[in-house]
């Protein structure tokens, strides 16, 4: 049986900046060091962070995030989870093989207003200790948990920096979502540990595009997976009626629940772009389910329609999603998801054969076919 984050917070203790080998934060971090070695696994207890609230998740969301350098090639060295007069207050601060450095601050949120020149002052004392050469060897990482798309004060502040200064103190943001998916391609994929440090330092500040871009690109390599042998006997029932599991993410104009509330419950559509997985295949009878990121899956329906290449005015880029198609029989839990946890996986015939405490991203990165059991586990049916 697999332990959750709750269970391990529980038997480690509050976690706090008390010193010693045996206080509670060294307990969890050395629990991290020696179990938790497979992103699969990292990605149920950061979900688990972001669904929870309170001191104890958001500290156990720092150390989470700094064991994840540790997958991206990092040297790490865990900061304080509060600031003290005379001690520098990073978070975290990993360094490369390569002689570069990334500070590190975690963000649950960005409800909050955030100094940018809190980070940059982190990275000056550090250079002034001798821990980092200069700023052309380092970079300030902001890792934000929940993205807000309606507060960009984060980024205006960094750009507005950028303008008065130039580049000369690089700062950066990325959601742990998109770092998770960083870890994913170093662990899947031939990606390196200089590839990650070129994907880190872009022209601008925010870097989940570019992570975003590769994702949908690999994504695409990942084969479908078999229909279990059990159930090829129905296999003419499943010509009748196919099921499709759509993941959702937020944007800079909405988060994913906005935009799940707004096409399928309001105006009962969905889309697709020219290239979605499943496009030319979908049809009226089909079942659909919509997995908002980082949450679950939040929503499922018929589909009522073929997709039929239209302009439509509540879809935010509709050049890039033309495809659209009507739903009905709708069905919305946005404050309900079934998350897609280890103890799920292990019941679903996608996983099957894999082991479920692995990288898992591949399965919610991209539109795919599933089999009929899987939809009705992953939609309470």
């Amino acid at each position: 049986m697999d332990i959750t984050l709750k269970q391990i917070l529980d038997l480690v203790g509050k976690l706090d900046d008390t010193p010693g080998d045996e206080t509670p934060r060294e307990r969890f971090r050395h629990f991290l060091r020696t179990n938790v070695r497979e992103v699969g696994q990292l990605q149920d207890y950061v979900q688990e962070c972001l669904t929870n609230s309170g001191d104890q998740y958001s500290r156990a969301l720092q150390d989470l995030v700094n064991h994840l350098g540790h997958f991206l090639g990092f040297e790490v060295t865990f900061g304080r989870y509060k600031g003290m007069q005379d001690e520098i207050g990073f978070d975290g601060h990993w360094e490369s093989s390569k002689g570069f450095h990334v500070v590190v601050e975690v963000k649950t949120t960005e409800v909050y207003p955030i100094k940018v020149t809190i980070l940059i002052g982190y990275v000056d004392r550090l250079i002034e200790q001798g821990e980092i050469p200069d700023w052309n060897h380092a970079l300030g990482l902001y890792v934000v948990g929940r993205p807000d798309p309606e507060i960009k004060q984060l980024e205006n502040n960094i750009v507005a920096h950028m303008a008065r200064e130039g580049n000369t103190r690089p700062l950066r943001i990325i959601s742990v979502e998109s770092l998770l998916s960083l870890a994913e391609m170093m662990n899947e994929y031939d990606v390196s540990h200089e590839d990650i440090l070129t994907i880190l330092r872009p022209s601008g500040p925010r870097i989940d595009f570019i992570i975003d871009l590769m994702v949908r690109l690999m994504s695409r390599r990942e084969p479908e997976p078999s229909i279990p042998e059990e159930t090829q006997a129905s296999k003419e029932v499943s010509e009748v009626a196919a099921y499709w599991l759509a993941p959702v993410q937020s944007s800079s104009e909405q988060t994913a629940e906005e935009a799940i509330q707004a096409l399928v419950g309001e105006e009962k559509i969905y889309a697709f772009g020219e290239r979605t997985p499943g496009r030319k295949q979908l049809k009226p009878g089909d079942w659909i389910c919509f997995y908002a990121s980082t949450k679950g899956v939040v929503a499922h329906a018929r589909v009522k329609t073929h997709p039929e290449k239209k302009f439509h005015p509540r879809l935010r880029e509709p050049e890039k999603y033309p495809w659209v198609f009507s739903l009905h029989e709708i069905k919305l839990y946005l404050d309900k998801p079934v998350v897609i946890n280890s103890d799920l996986r292990n019941q679903l015939d996608a996983f099957r054969g894999r082991d479920p405490s692995k990288s898992w991203a591949w399965f919610v990165q991209a539109t795919r076919r599933i089999t009929e059991h899987d939809f009705k586990l992953l939609t309470r049916a």
